[in-house]
């Protein structure tokens, strides 16, 4: 989901109207309890839940840590839509003609309290797809020599995945995880194109395997909406798409890329380049002086 950079500085309404959707696990109650706080320029969704949770109600449950959009921790639905709390100003989704907004803890997810919800299936699903480098040679692998060689169009093929910060709202999001709770889900798969494009690694065999069956990537719908809502404009849809055609090549047998070799160590120093002439040194700077001295640094003898 595209960032507002002109969010922040538009003016939500005076008075903001939070609905919030409540779960207790003892009593298996859920209910609607709502909140009035006075909205200012710039307060996030987190800033209001924080708000209610120190001014008004504590017994509200919820995660976040970082706010800064990188922990992908503060994922909650706002106005039915997966976002990150802390990435999402209020002036995005309330308006003088409709202030208010109603926040529920991520769907397809089980909630342990209020606004928090169980991650343990979404990781497991994570892990079966191994998403880490595997090597035909271990040997090599646990005792490197050097450093696996990679092109820059190489890495253009992994890199917009690497931003993958596990918020779960392309989960979330999923209408096929909704319908089918064995579905790998769009996180999963999209992390093993990620490892299938990496030419560092050698287990696309593997990991072809883990998604080429009923719950893999055969039953992506390609409805879009978790590319649609990640908030680091990583495309898990099109990453699926590309993950079952790299499957069909494979198992007509016409599966190839290139797997990368280990560089050896760095070469040794070669001549010393002179310094421009229009370099000029600090006042007292010596180089001369500095390479037949090696600088040594005195500490304090109470140190």
């Amino acid at each position: 989901m595209a960032m507002d950079m002109e969010a922040a500085r538009r003016s939500p309404p005076k008075q903001v109207t939070v609905r919030i959707r409540r779960y207790d696990p003892e009593t298996k109650k859920t209910w609607w309890q709502e909140y009035k706080i006075e909205a200012h320029r710039g307060m996030t969704v987190l800033d209001a839940l924080l708000k209610i949770k120190e001014d008004v109600d504590h017994t509200i449950v919820m995660r976040y840590s970082c706010r800064q959009g990188i922990c992908g921790s503060c994922g909650v639905v706002v106005n039915g839509t997966p976002r990150l709390a802390c990435q999402t100003q209020l002036t995005e989704v309330v308006s003088d003609a409709n202030p208010v907004m109603t926040i529920e803890p991520l769907y397809n997810f089980p909630v342990i309290r209020d606004l928090m919800t169980d991650f343990t299936d979404f990781f497991n699903k994570h892990r079966s797809v191994k998403p880490y480098l595997i090597r035909n040679d271990k040997e090599e692998q646990e005792n490197p020599k050097g450093q696996y060689d990679m092109y820059p169009d190489e890495y253009l093929q992994i890199y917009q995945y690497t931003n993958c910060v596990y918020c779960g709202l392309c989960y979330a999001a999923c209408p096929v995880v909704a319908a089918d709770p064995e579905f790998l889900g769009p996180q999963a798969l999209m992390y093993a194109l990620r490892f299938v494009n990496d030419v560092r690694d050698e287990g696309w065999k593997e990991r072809f395997l883990i998604v080429d069956t009923e719950h893999g990537c055969h039953r992506c719908h390609f409805a879009a909406s978790c590319s649609a809502v990640c908030p680091k404009a990583v495309d898990p849809a099109g990453a699926i798409q590309s993950l079952r055609s790299k499957l069909f090549r494979f198992r007509l047998g016409l599966y190839k890329r290139r797997v990368s070799k280990i560089i050896g160590p760095p070469p040794e120093k070669g001549e010393k380049v002179p310094l421009p002439p229009e370099a000029t040194l600090l006042p007292g700077v010596d180089l001369k002086k500095l390479e037949e001295e090696p600088v040594v640094i005195k500490l304090p003898e109470d140190y």
